[in-house]
């Protein structure tokens, strides 16, 4: 049952201020004598000899170990006529997580006696937590002491809460009970309990009335959420920290000031270690048995490891030893102090003399963590050695990785007076970054390079000529690349949020178009052919728009795309000119077959379209609109890298992954492939062997199944360890 259940909160979670309710004030107040009378003749001007009841206010304050923890509140001005009631929560300076167990409220009734002097009706004190450790709740009759204000000491000389007024008498007997049963420790009986609570408030009037004391009314909130009541539990923040125990006197811990500070001495260490005079020593360096062990290991950590100090002093006093190890060089590189004239020149001259890395490994040179030009330029001459086909599996990462390049050099590589584009677009962020490939200007009769004169721009190219001029040579990476970009260029929330990345892209994108413009006739017939793909694209967008805006089920959308697919003289999508598939380059299509596309049942309703290809054959793909498939299409990526990997490896998991592109960051194609749910092949055939040997039978195979079935089902299932 809920009411078995203890709901509560920690205080130090509770990261707002105190609250607490001034309700109402009984009981009458004790006249003086006509002695006091006539010391004080302006005592018979004050409230306390007024017919009606007087202007009287309630300060409170918060005290611990005798000392106040902020300043106090009072209640706002009010009039009264027959009893004092407030009514008025009051939001106290100080949050819950700065209260201590012990802390205690304050509150003093104060009356005016003068124009600019204020004397006490009474004062009274009550804990904020009780004795274990809970916060107080509800409606507490606090009993007021008169003619003193509420003394905040340990012990208090003013409580509201005395053993008499709590256990002994009939008031304190009735609270006890009247806790119990909002806790559940009753049962509830709608009827009976207005009855009892009516019969509870009678006698406690009566008692109050008796009583040579005044009781002021205070409420502690409670906490409440989803229709639940949270008790509020005193707790420090990292309670749960244990601290170590001294096991002598002597051990004083002291915190230090310096501790985040540079240490001089590693520094000078660092300078003294790393200086020229310490290069010809440490040429001939050889390590010992255990620091080659302990070498081997620092070579072997994964990318995202960071490396001690320790470690990387290692590495730099073994440089030399480490150039015959090509894997090492990502290590070396991040013990470099790059802010270090002298540091870097060392660090540079080494890179040349190092054995070449690999083409996977020089990949992580050109992440965020290497800003050295230098640096990324080698990484770059490493991937010159990558062929066509491995530098596909990473386009995408080597697109986003332009990022971390320098964006002056970037825009400096346009051509001079190149601001506006081929069709006299001004360079502005709001540039539709479609166009700028869509130009109409004839080649350039700017005369090409030797060959001895691009082997030696080669070595000096940074990542955005690097991709360019391979895209310029091979027509599947100028698809790709055209495609990564373009989306980055018409990213709205990297426009918004980061303008020089924005327009980094667009650089990328003017420059990929002049380089296209320059090239022979094959590269120029290139561009015009991904202008050609851009328009397809645009137009099949609007297409899909126009399907969105018509009203009616999904059987009557499919109806307007086909009439729409159909109807060429307005979309001319169905016969165009032979032009790459985006999603497959190496495919030529002629169009659209309008009658065989469908939606899906979805909540963007993906279209399936069948494209005609330039041979005849036709290629489904599906075309999603509404959606931001980049994701999809990373995720797709990496499952074809590891399978790459795993081949390699002589381990065929008989994986095909599907493609995808996106095409903007609200559009793009996936491959559709054709295939039978396991559910449907269960509900059908009764199990999936029953399935293959229907589908593919054969007399020699395992249970009558084609042992290329098996084997490609069997190892489909497989999981590498």
């Amino acid at each position: 049952m809920d009411t078995d259940k203890f709901n509560y909160v920690y205080s130090c979670d509770l990261d707002i201020n105190v609250q607490l309710k001034i309700g109402s004030l009984e009981g009458k107040r004790e006249q003086k004598s006509y002695k006091a009378l006539l010391e004080d003749p302006m005592l018979r001007f004050s409230g306390l000899y007024q017919e009606n009841c007087s202007d009287l206010y309630v300060t409170c304050q918060v005290f611990a170990e005798g000392k106040p923890l902020a300043l106090p509140v009072r209640t706002s001005y009010k009039a009264f006529s027959t009893r004092w009631n407030w009514n008025e929560w009051l939001r106290l300076p100080v949050k819950y997580p700065d209260l201590p167990q012990s802390a205690q409220v304050a509150l003093t009734v104060w009356d005016i006696y003068g124009p600019s002097r204020a004397v006490p009706v009474g004062g009274t004190t009550v804990t904020l937590f009780g004795k274990y450790g809970m916060f107080r709740q509800g409606m507490h009759d606090l009993k007021v002491w008169p003619g003193v204000e509420g003394d905040g000491g340990e012990p208090t000389t003013t409580p509201g809460r005395t053993s008499s007024s709590l256990s002994e008498d009939q008031m304190g007997r009735l609270a006890k009970l009247t806790k119990a049963h909002r806790q559940g420790h009753m049962v509830k009986v709608d009827w009976l309990d207005r009855l009892t609570f009516r019969e509870i408030e009678m006698i406690n009037e009566s008692e109050k009335r008796s009583s040579n004391f005044m009781y002021l009314m205070v409420e502690f909130p409670r906490v409440k959420t989803n229709d639940k009541e949270y008790s509020i539990v005193y707790y420090e923040k990292d309670g749960d920290d244990t601290s170590p125990v001294l096991t002598s006197c002597d051990i004083v811990k002291v915190p230090d000031p310096q501790m985040g500070m540079e240490n001089l001495v590693e520094s000078k260490h660092h300078k003294l270690a790393r200086s020229l005079r310490s290069g010809p020593s440490d040429h001939d360096l050889k390590p010992n048995a255990a620091t080659r062990d302990q070498l081997n290991i620092i070579v072997s950590y994964p990318p995202t490891k960071l490396l001690s100090s320790e470690e990387q002093d290692l590495v730099w006093k073994f440089r030399y030893y480490l150039t015959t190890q090509e894997k090492a060089l990502t290590k070396f590189l991040k013990c470099v102090n790059w802010d270090l004239p002298q540091e870097a020149k060392q660090a540079l001259e080494l890179l040349g003399k190092w054995r070449p890395m690999d083409v996977e490994d020089s990949l992580e040179l050109l992440s965020s963590q290497f800003t050295n030009p230098t640096v990324r330029r080698y990484a770059v001459a490493r991937l010159q050695q990558a062929d066509d086909e491995d530098l596909l599996m990473y386009l995408l990462q080597l697109v986003q990785a332009l990022k971390y390049e320098n964006f002056s050099d970037i825009q400096g590589g346009l051509e001079p007076g190149s601001k506006r584009d081929s069709q006299g677009l001004s360079d502005d962020s709001t540039l539709d970054s479609s166009q700028i490939i869509s130009g109409t200007s004839g080649p350039s009769t700017t005369p090409q390079k030797g060959k001895e004169g691009a082997d030696s721009e080669n070595l000096e190219q940074d990542l955005c000529t690097f991709l360019i001029s391979r895209a310029c040579k091979n027509s599947t990476l100028a698809n790709y690349l055209y495609w990564y970009v373009i989306v980055e260029c018409e990213d709205q929330d990297t426009q918004q949020r980061d303008p020089k990345t924005h327009e980094m892209y667009l650089n990328v994108m003017r420059r990929f178009s002049q380089a296209l413009l320059k090239g022979d006739k094959s590269v120029r017939v290139m561009r015009s052919l991904l202008a050609a793909q851009q328009t397809f694209v645009d137009r099949l967008v609007q297409l899909m728009k126009a399907v969105q805006r018509e009203s009616g089920n999904r059987k009557r959308k499919t109806e307007r795309l086909q009439a729409l697919l159909a109807d060429n003289e307005k979309v001319n999508l169905s016969e165009i000119e032979p032009i790459p598939l985006p999603l497959e380059p190496q495919l030529r299509i002629r169009g659209i077959i309008p009658e065989t596309a469908t939606l899906f049942k979805s909540a963007l309703m993906p279209a399936k379209l069948i494209f005609k290809a330039e041979d005849g054959a036709m290629y489904p793909v599906i075309f999603k609109h509404g959606d931001d498939l980049r994701q999809d299409q990373l995720i797709l990526q990496i499952i074809s890298l590891m399978d790459k990997l795993l081949r390699k490896e002589n381990l065929d998991l008989k994986l095909t992954p599907y493609k995808v592109l996106a095409t903007s960051t609200k559009h793009g194609f996936m491959q559709f492939v054709q295939s039978v749910p396991v559910a449907e092949v269960l509900a059908t055939e009764g199990n999936i062997q029953s399935f293959f040997r229907k589908h593919a039978p054969s007399e020699k195979g395992p249970y009558g199944i084609s042992s290329e079935v098996m084997d490609t089902y069997v190892k489909s299932c497989d999981t590498p360890t």
